[in-house]
């Protein structure tokens, strides 16, 4: 029996977890046949290996191993190397996830060759095109034959665009999917033993270029997780790319309380995410992990490309100034806990939806 051909990409952690359900569901259908293609946009083989062990992830079928280089080098150099792939293989659609290099390169190479292409998380928009995401976003969403969105605000952005409504489908969020069936494996997890955690604690993640790249705002917001340190440890897992800028510049003292870590595996980060107080982000993905757990939610941000977990969950939009950053984390520390609801859909069955439609199409 001929079988749907489809190749999944996958280039950054982020990815990784958007895909993990995907390929689990493809793989039950005997009418597809999936393939997946890692562009090595994120190239530490330990922290890869343990997130494709973690999530169940198959083996990719191929690693592009771009490694890493400026948008243009890294872009143009996963499109020279995927374009072979897909001339080889010819099939039936080119899935791609969220907001990476990977993601536009991918897809436009797919669409020049007359393949179709699914975005997964389609329509999410911050309003910013200084963010090299935005550009991502919204170049994918104009060439994808299918759009999948995870809220309903994603629609109305992409009606605004002018994409035809027929392409587009509000499934729900497989990031959403992938934590709801782990959460069980997370909490055995020992991250809090072997970080000698025994009560409230902060968490923190920064790696925007907004952020880490001015050597003023960046220490800023370290003077403000030092005096948040004063309050509760600060357990900080230190990006490659924000600890390089933390060390070009300058020597800055650290609080006892603000604890720089090496990144953790998904299981652990879980763990820990869904035991802390408060988590201080700049990370997408995380706003709306900390909308399912129920934990206030700080973004370093001016915007939000995902304003539900605003709206409904426990994320507030705060900036990067030092004192805002403070004020935010202490009136979450000594007032009531924020309240907030699940948004539709995030229940744990998007990727069943997306492969449902994918067949119902093809």
């Amino acid at each position: 029996m001929n079988t749907i051909r489809i190749i999944s990409v996958a280039g950054a952690r982020p990815n990784f977890m958007k895909i993990a359900p995907l390929m689990r569901v493809m793989r039950e259908r005997p009418s597809l046949t999936p393939m997946l293609v890692h562009t090595g946009q994120h190239y530490d083989e330990i922290m890869s290996k343990l997130f494709f062990d973690e999530l169940d992830i198959p083996t990719p079928d191929l690693n592009l191993e771009v490694g890493s280089g400026s948008h243009a080098a890294q872009t143009g150099a996963i499109m020279e190397r995927f374009e072979p792939v897909l001339i080889r293989e010819r099939p039936n659609l080119v899935i791609v996830v969220g907001d990476v290099n990977s993601t536009i390169a991918c897809a436009l190479t797919a669409v020049k060759l007359g393949i179709p292409v699914a975005h997964v998380e389609a329509g999410l928009r911050s309003f910013d095109r200084s963010m090299p995401e935005e550009i991502n976003r919204v170049l994918t969403d104009a060439i994808a034959e299918l759009l999948f969105t995870t809220e309903l605000s994603a629609n109305d952005n992409l009606m605004s665009e002018g994409i035809p409504k027929e392409r587009v489908h509000f499934v729900g969020n497989v990031m959403i999917d992938t934590l709801l069936s782990h959460r069980e494996r997370a909490e055995c997890s020992d991250i809090h033993q072997r970080l000698g955690l025994t009560g409230p604690y902060a968490l923190v993640t920064l790696h925007r270029p907004s952020n880490v790249d001015c050597t003023e705002t960046l220490g800023g917001i370290i003077d403000a997780l030092n005096e948040i340190a004063e309050r509760l440890p600060v357990i900080f897992p230190c990006h490659p790319r924000t600890r390089n800028r933390m060390e070009q510049g300058g020597s800055r003292t650290l609080a006892p309380g603000l604890r720089l870590c090496e990144p953790f595996g998904y299981l652990d980060f879980l763990k820990l995410m869904a035991g802390a107080k408060l988590v201080l982000t700049d990370s997408g993905g995380i706003q709306e992990e900390t909308t399912i757990l129920g934990i206030p939610c700080l973004t370093l941000r001016a915007n939000t490309e995902r304003p539900v977990t605003v709206t409904e969950g426990t994320n507030q939009v705060i900036g990067n100034e030092r004192q805002g950053i403070v004020k935010y984390a202490f009136d979450v520390l000594d007032g009531p806990s924020i309240q907030g609801r699940i948004p539709e859909r995030w229940d744990g069955k998007a990727a069943e939806r997306i492969v449902d439609i994918i067949e119902h199409t093809l």
